[in-house]
This record gives structure tokens, C-alpha cells and sequence, in this order.
């Protein structure tokens, strides 16, 4: 450090991205600090999305498949949920995760600030009335929940909610509508679902998953209707009115028609804005995008000496995962090495059940850049761990270069994708091929096997289909 600073780098934000780079540049011998505005470190993933929307699609997934899931036909039932029990464990689940974190900053350094920061002009930020200087300085203030026009959020009075109000309702909603065919709309509906709420998800886009492969799209939509799930696509909500208890809802369909829904509780899921608003940017010349977004460049850096950005702050993947590796990578470059992220390679995955898993590019995106390739499916329902747990549902999709064999792609619908996708991420990593993929042992059983039966595929030496 300089002496004319006080600290060798300043992270401005304690989530996913902003601690990993701050304990990464401790441990590199950068005197480090970290700010955060709330009373807890881990950001919204830890304290209000990620962590505590798995502990309870986790719970309810136990609930459903020994009430009248698969689990049935093993002979094992339950009775009702305790809801307040079920809270108790997810808020125990995020306050043992976030200790944890304050023991890593103890552990390896890190100065833990808290309070509101802004940037105050080159190397300097304002905190609670003080100013700190720093040689370097990373923003990593994440995101907040989207709002939509004449859908007012007030979690406290709960007719209308955001994901953080979703996450802890006081009680099961008898009917739940939630604004957004998306990954957080999907999850927390799937919660309410099963906890008893009857659930109908109204998607702007042509369907729900938007971004995802076609075929995934398909079979989700299939999947969560057979499940219960009321999925209204290519509607959008025009007026919204709380009457005698309940919110009344006007959709307006792309052909003009109009409905009227009623609920209980409305969770608007619409995705999520850039945490960027009031940081003082202007002081040292940064100008956001239109959409809030800190535009960088694909190591992070802002253009302005000194200071980087990453994670949901920056335009890209709003992935807890891709925050991690951009903190991680920025902060072993500011202590003079490599660090690297490939971006392209950065998986996505929907916590239903089944799960989905995504990385690489879809079909749609290949035909859209004229891309020549080739397409191999494994259903899990030929799968014999899959088979063994009565859970056969979903399929294995690889995508290959039609030439050379690379791997371009996997998208995978069952019962562990969020698992099965590392393999497939770090074999496109090193550019493998499908026949690397398909000469490769895998344990038996194992529903990994599903992977290793697509990339047979390709040459026709599938074996169990």
C-alpha cells in the first residue's frame, strides 16, 4: 500500500462477488476493506434470494414427493407442513451462512465497514461521514427487484409482493399470481404450490424461460402445468385493484383480448435492476447505460483509472456465480496476476423439480449465427439411477459443432442438472469434443451416465435407447 492511501482496494458491496474479491485480494497481501449497507454480509443471494429460496424448495420438495410425489409408491407419507417451523430453518439456514462469511473476513483480513457508500471523486468514497481513500476500488453493489408500472410492491402489507416478500408470506396464499415466466417467478410459485397455493404464472414473452433452449421450454411448460401451475404466455397486466381482501388483475393478451385473475397475493417476478442509483458515479466520469447497467470492459474495468465493476452492477448473466469468478478474477489482477473469466461459459440453472441446467449456447442461438452443428438427446427415463429413484422425467441435450465434434452447448431437464452441468462447463472449458465426453467412463448408475449416452449419441453408440 501507498502511503497516501488508507487501504490497497475498497469493495463497495458484500454479496457473492464483492466479499469473494475482497478475501481473494487479502490473501494476496492487499490491505482490503469491504462496505456494506446491510446488517449481514452475503448480499441479496445470501439474505433474500439464492440461499433462502433453496432452503425452502428443498423443504417442499420433501414435502411433495413424500405426500404425493414418487415418494408415494416407496410408501412414504407425511402430514401437514409446520409453516413457521419451515421458516425458523431457512432464516437459521442464511444467519449461519452469513457468520460464516464474517469469519472468513476475520480469518483473512478483511476490514468489515458498514453503512452506505459513494463515491466521492478519484480513489475516494464517502461512508458514514467519513471519507477512506483506496489505490483501487471495485463496485460490486448487485441488484434489486424490477417494478412494474401500477404494481405498487409493499411486502409489509402482502397483497403485492417482491422475491423478498415471497420468501416469507405468513401464510399460504389459496391463490398466488406471479408476474414473470422467469427463474424466480418459476422457483417461488413452485414453493407456494406445493405448500398449497393454487398457482397461475403470466409471462410477457412467448413462453415461459425466455432465454433458454426451445426444447427446455417446451418440456417445462408441460411439466409445471401437469403439476398444477395455470401458465398464462404472451399476456401482460394492464390495471391491478385491491378489492375486499383480494387483488384483482386485468391481462391483456398479444391478440388484445382481455381476463380478469383474483389473488391473494401477487408476487411481481419481472427480473431485477442494477443496484447503481446513487453511488456518485458522476464524481469520477462514469455514465450508466439505460438500464442502470456500469458499462465495462471484459476484465471488468470501467475505463476510469483504478476503479472496476462486477456482478449484477454490470450488464450480463444476474448469476450469484458469475459475480464470484469476476471478483475472484479482478482482484488477483490487482495483485498482478492472470485472472480470467470466460463468459461464455457461465451455467444457468432453475431450482424446480425437475431442475434445469443450461451452458453454452441454445439451438435458436446457433441457427441465428448460422452456426453448423449437430444435436444429440438422452431421455432420463433410460436412465437407470433415474429409473431406480422414480424420477425419469427430462433428458440430456448435448450441441456440437457439425465439423469438428466441439461442444457448443448442453441443456439438461431431471433430477440433479444443477450437479450434472459442472461436468459438461468444464469440458467446453478445455474444448473438449462429444467423443472426449463419450470415451470417458462414467460410474454406474449414476445419472451422469445420461450425459456420457448423448455424446454416444452422436456417432448413432447410444446403448440404452
Amino acid at each position: 500500500m501507498t502511503a497516501s492511501h488508507d487501504y490497497d482496494l475498497l469493495v463497495v458491496g458484500g454479496g457473492p462477488g464483492g466479499y469473494a474479491c475482497a478475501i481473494r485480494a487479502a490473501q494476496l497481501g492487499l490491505k482490503t476493506a469491504c462496505i456494506e449497507e446491510r446488517p449481514t454480509l452475503g448480499g441479496t443471494c445470501l439474505n433474500v434470494g439464492c440461499i433462502p429460496s433453496k432452503t425452502l424448495l428443498h423443504a417442499t420438495h420433501l414435502l411433495e414427493t413424500a405426500r404425493d410425489g414418487h415418494m408415494a409408491g416407496f410408501g412414504i407419507d407425511t402430514g401437514p407442513v409446520d409453516l413457521a417451523t419451515l421458516m425458523e430453518r431457512k432464516d437459521a439456514t442464511v444467519a449461519s451462512l452469513a457468520k460464516g462469511i464474517d469469519f472468513l473476513f476475520r480469518k483473512n483480513g478483511v476490514t468489515r465497514l458498514a453503512g452506505r457508500a459513494r463515491l466521492a471523486g478519484p480513489a475516494r468514497v464517502e461512508i458514514a461521514a467519513r471519507t477512506l481513500t483506496a489505490r483501487s476500488i471495485v463496485i460490486a453493489t448487485g441488484s434489486v427487484p424490477a417494478t412494474l408500472a401500477g404494481l405498487p410492491v409493499d411486502n409489509a402489507a402482502g397483497f403485492i409482493v417482491d422475491s423478498t416478500g415471497a420468501l416469507s408470506l405468513p401464510r399460504v396464499p389459496e391463490r398466488l399470481v406471479v408476474i414473470g415466466g422467469g427463474v424466480i417467478g418459476l422457483e417461488l410459485g413452485s414453493v407456494w404450490r406445493r405448500l398449497g397455493a393454487k398457482v397461475t404464472v403470466v409471462e410477457y414473452a412467448d413462453g415461459i424461460l425466455p432465454d433458454m433452449d426451445d426444447d427446455i421450454r417446451a418440456a417445462m411448460t408441460k411439466i409445471l402445468s401437469r403439476q398444477g401451475m395455470t401458465i398464462h404466455a404472451a399476456s401482460a397486466v394492464s390495471t391491478a385493484e385491491l378489492r375486499d381482501g383480494s387483488v384483482i388483475l386485468t391481462l391483456k393478451a398479444a391478440d388484445g383480448r382481455t381476463s380478469e385473475l383474483t389473488a391473494d397475493v401477487v408476487l411481481v417476478a419481472a427480473g431485477r435492476r442494477p443496484n447503481t442509483r446513487d453511488l456518485g458515479l458522476e464524481t469520477v466520469g462514469i455514465t450508466p447505460d439505460e438500464d442502470g447497467f456500469i458499462p465495462v470492459d471484459g476484465r471488468g474495468w470501467t475505463g476510469v483509472e483504478g476503479i472496476h465493476a462486477i456482478g449484477d452492477a454490470t450488464r450480463g448473466p444476474m448469476l450469484a456465480h458469475r459475480a464470484e469468478d469476476e471478483g475472484i478474477a479482478v482482484a488477483e489482477r490487482l495483485a498482478g496476476r492472470p485472472g480470467m473469466v470466460n463468459h461464455a461459459m457461465i451455467p444457468s440453472v432453475v431450482y424446480t423439480d425437475p431442475e434445469v441446467a443450461s451452458v453454452g449456447k441454445t439451438e435458436q442461438v446457433l441457427r441465428a449465427e448460422g452456426i453448423a452443428y449437430r444435436a444429440s438427446t438422452f431421455p432420463m427415463l433410460a436412465n437407470s439411477r433415474a429409473k431406480a429413484n422414480g424420477s425419469t422425467e427430462g433428458f440430456v441435450k448435448l450441441l456440437a459443432a457439425q465439423e469438428s465434434g466441439v461442444l457448443l452447448g448442453a441443456h439438461i431437464v431431471g433430477e440433479l442438472p444443477g450437479t450434472m452441468i459442472a461436468q459438461v462447463s468444464q469440458a467446453m472449458e478445455f474444448g473438449a469434443t462429444a467423443e472426449d465426453i463419450a470415451y470417458t467412463c462414467h460410474a454406474h448408475p449414476t445419472h451422469s451416465e445420461a450425459i456420457k449416452e448423448a455424446a454416444l449419441g452422436f456417432g448413432g453408440a447410444a446403448v440404452h435407447i
